[in-house]
């Protein structure tokens, strides 16, 4: 059945034992994923990630993935992700299996309104499912306004609009990005903080007189040119190669699953539907280089330099250190 908007929070954040699958679907997948993030954090569950793919090929490995006992008595949230119409045999043998140990989560992107899977979903009454849609700019900041409440955080509309144009209006980041500010100023909902401009300058995503994500950016786009120009400037700033390396991983891990819906045949335009707008031609650039295989290297590769940067602290090798690897990136990416 279908969730309400006003529904969706208590669902997902008090979950009910009954229920033995999840449906975000819509054109804001960071919102979907969002979503089945707070899932999994109330079920204290391990994540175990499958793709509609895999499910198309073998109808029967969801509702057995869901049904099996965890190795170490633990409960798991069985995450498919991207999943579409091709999903919908696995997701009839789940529905219709006498009982399953561990719930399911689909993160869907804009479903058409004659999707088969869509319908299935709201026909059972252990399944629910849930449409998120990209908000607009005012949406965006009541939002973002709403969940720095939840963390204890007080903040002006200028403060909203600025945190979530710099997390690119995807909720997964302004969440992080809340965290973080409610950790910093000890804010919680019985201790109320106000976040301002100065601890975006100083902690936020949006360095004033820095683009902690042009370095990567350019990496993954191929453009070797403009990258050597940008890391002149990086290595005068060496406590920024943390911050970078963190921001690269973000980016790879928002790519890869987009382009996991690639391989499943998907187009490109319906994969970049739940982007924010200014950011389509740039990760549509990126996604076309870039494989599943290799985006699992760069991100294995880019975490061991994350280790390397955290061992060394910030002298400013530690921006040689990253402009190396972009560099290679930035070769990779240009094959």
């Amino acid at each position: 059945m279908k969730i309400a908007k006003g529904q969706v929070d208590r669902s997902v954040d008090r979950p009910d034992p009954a229920v033995r699958l999840y449906l975000f679907a819509g054109e804001d997948e960071s919102a979907s994923r969002a979503l089945a993030g707070r899932l999994l954090a109330a079920l204290k569950a391990e994540k175990e990630p499958l793709t509609g793919a895999q499910l198309k090929g073998d109808p029967a490995l969801l509702s057995d993935s869901a049904s099996a006992l965890s190795m170490f008595g633990g409960p798991r949230l069985i995450w498919v992700e991207p999943a579409g119409d091709e999903s919908l045999s696995a997701v009839e043998a789940l529905l219709s299996a006498p009982a399953v140990e561990h719930p399911t989560v689909l993160i869907a992107g804009a479903l058409k309104k004659t999707s088969a899977l869509m319908k299935a979903v709201d026909a059972h009454p252990a399944a629910l499912s849930h449409l998120s849609y990209m908000p607009d700019a005012a949406n965006m900041g009541r939002l973002v306004a709403d969940l720095a409440r939840a963390q204890g955080l007080r903040l002006s509309r200028d403060v909203a609009d600025r945190l979530a144009a710099a997390a690119s209006a995807d909720q997964a980041i302004v969440r992080q990005e809340l965290t973080k500010f409610a950790l910093y100023l000890d804010a919680s909902p019985e201790h109320p903080r106000e976040l301002t401009h100065e601890e975006l300058d100083l902690l936020g995503a949006d360095a004033p007189d820095r683009d902690l994500n042009r370095g990567g950016d350019l990496a993954l786009s191929g453009a070797l040119a403009e990258l050597a120009d940008e890391l002149a400037v990086a290595e005068d700033v060496g406590s920024d190669a943390i911050p970078m390396t963190r921001s690269l991983q973000r980016r790879l891990l928002q790519l890869v699953p987009l382009r996991a819906r690639l391989d499943s045949g998907q187009a490109m335009d319906t994969v970049l539907t739940g982007i924010f707008w200014k950011e389509r031609p740039l990760v549509g650039r990126m996604l076309s280089r870039w494989s599943s295989a290799r985006l699992a290297q760069a991100l294995s590769r880019v975490a061991q330099v994350e280790r390397q940067l955290l061992q060394g602290g910030t002298a400013p090798p530690q921006a040689a250190t990253l402009g190396t690897e972009l560099i290679q990136l930035a070769r990779a990416g240009r094959r």
